[in-house]
């Protein structure tokens, strides 16, 4: 890790003052980084500054006082940050199918189950989602704002896919993944590895991969975790 660490702020696009975060992935950088030993500081920001038009982002400062530096899109950040020794890198001790099932399980979750519950939210939980994010606004403009959210949401997860299935059928998928999702764990927590961290310290955490140390989906597990059975927001 460098010895000149310079200031790290995560914008989460929501008051810092809340514990969590609705998004998971906001969750998930901030568990990535607490992970990999990085301090950093919280504050709101927004879409509207965000370098990729989405929060999670966050600007690295320099001790001399410099133009902070934006990034956005947290596997992007972990990776900067992980090359720039600002974060420790957990792939150095996987092999290429530990990487491979480490992938796999990150897309799992960020490239199918999030869109599931966008809609979850969205569409099946709109007026407790849309009071809840745009609280600051008064009523009337919320009202507004709201439904050019719901319209956008609509019309990109009907292009995604996941707009276009049945209830039944949306909430099927989405209990087969948190069923597949809790075998992993089940799995993982009953590993040779885990079972002897246990022995040894019986608050230990145990890992998603089963080894003795965090890989990069354990900040997405606990993520989405956070965001979807813990957070209120």
């Amino acid at each position: 890790m460098s010895t000149k660490t310079p200031l790290l702020k995560v914008y989460r696009g929501s008051a810092p003052g809340a514990h969590y975060s609705w998004s998971p992935f906001v969750g998930k950088l901030e568990a990535r980084l607490r992970l990999g030993g990085a301090s950093y500081r919280v504050e709101a920001g927004s879409k509207m500054q965000a370098p990729r038009g989405k929060v999670p982002y966050v600007s690295i400062s320099d001790a001399q006082g410099g133009v902070p530096q934006l990034l956005g899109d947290t596997a992007l950040i972990a990776r900067h940050l992980t090359e720039n020794g600002l974060l420790a890198d957990f792939s150095t001790v996987l092999n290429p199918a530990q990487r491979a099932r480490d992938l796999a399980i990150r897309s799992l979750l960020e490239d199918k189950l999030y869109f599931f519950i966008v809609r979850e939210r969205w569409i099946d939980n709109f007026a407790t989602m849309r009071d809840g994010t745009l609280y600051t606004m008064p009523y009337p403009l919320r009202l507004a704002v709201g439904w050019l959210v719901y319209r956008a949401v609509t019309k990109a997860l009907a292009g995604q896919g996941v707009g276009r299935y049945t209830d039944d059928e949306a909430r099927a998928f989405k209990t087969e993944t948190w069923d597949g999702l809790a075998a992993l764990l089940a799995e993982a927590q009953s590993a040779p590895a885990s079972v002897a961290r246990r022995a040894e310290d019986a608050g230990a955490p145990f890992w998603v991969l089963g080894g003795g140390q965090p890989s990069e989906a354990d900040a997405t597990v606990y993520g989405f975790i956070v965001s979807c059975l813990v957070c209120k927001a």
